[in-house]
């Protein structure tokens, strides 16, 4: 029986400054930084994907910022949209009106709205696999989000949430910690200073001596 070699087309094409973009991904209307990734079944609309960011398979993505370095997994779903639930009818024929033939135009004050209740991701975050994140809710620096949660409120930098609706699991660093790394704010340095440093990122503490209080 032949033997069959799987190769990982993903590790072994090189990211370059033009954003990459898989071919079953639809875009519509974003901003996209350097060394970013989106891969295959994602729907992005109105975003702007920071420096290095990735978004992994059959994720959506929705009037969100999103920070540099972030690490989105499968499937999550970032500002879903909301229905009317003020309204005598959540359906969408109360906003898509024209959908229907009931009117020429759809609500744009309804859309306005929407497209007010942005998501804000920060740099260095994990967005797990299958989490939602609700429109206006910000995810700080640094903050992990866990697999299947539902992210309702604000989380803070460094933070670990986890749960439906989530709640705070632990920190990542003590606070001493985590301010040091805001501070230091690595995902500003330049290609060049990130290729010369990068080893420096496997010791923590050896990191901070050598970079803190600059």
């Amino acid at each position: 029986m032949e033997k069959i070699v799987a190769h990982n087309t993903r590790e072994e094409q090189p990211l370059t400054k033009k954003p990459t973009v898989a071919g079953t991904a639809v875009i519509r209307h974003c901003e996209m930084g350097e060394y970013t990734e989106v891969l295959d079944f994602v729907e992005m609309t109105e975003t702007v994907l920071g420096d290095y960011s990735y978004v992994c398979r059959h994720c959506s993505i929705i009037c969100a910022d999103i920070g540099k370095f972030s690490n989105i997994a499968d499937m999550a779903r970032i500002n879903p949209g909301s229905h009317p639930i003020e309204r005598p009818s959540l359906h969408h024929f109360t906003y898509r009106s024209q959908r229907y033939g009931f009117k020429e135009e759809p609500d744009h004050a309804f859309f306005s709205w929407r497209r007010r209740q942005r998501v804000l991701v920060g740099h260095d975050t994990w967005i797990g696999h299958g989490a939602v994140i609700m429109p206006g809710v910000t995810i700080g620096d640094g903050a992990v989000v866990g697999s299947l949660s539902v992210v309702t409120r604000d989380v803070p930098s460094y933070a670990i949430v986890a749960g439906a609706p989530a709640r705070l699991i632990r920190t990542r660093f003590p606070r001493a910690v985590a301010e040091a790394l805001l501070e230091i704010r690595w995902w500003d340095w330049t290609h060049e200073d990130l290729k010369q440093r990068i080893d420096d990122f496997k010791d923590l503490r050896s990191f901070l001596e050598k970079y803190g209080s600059q």
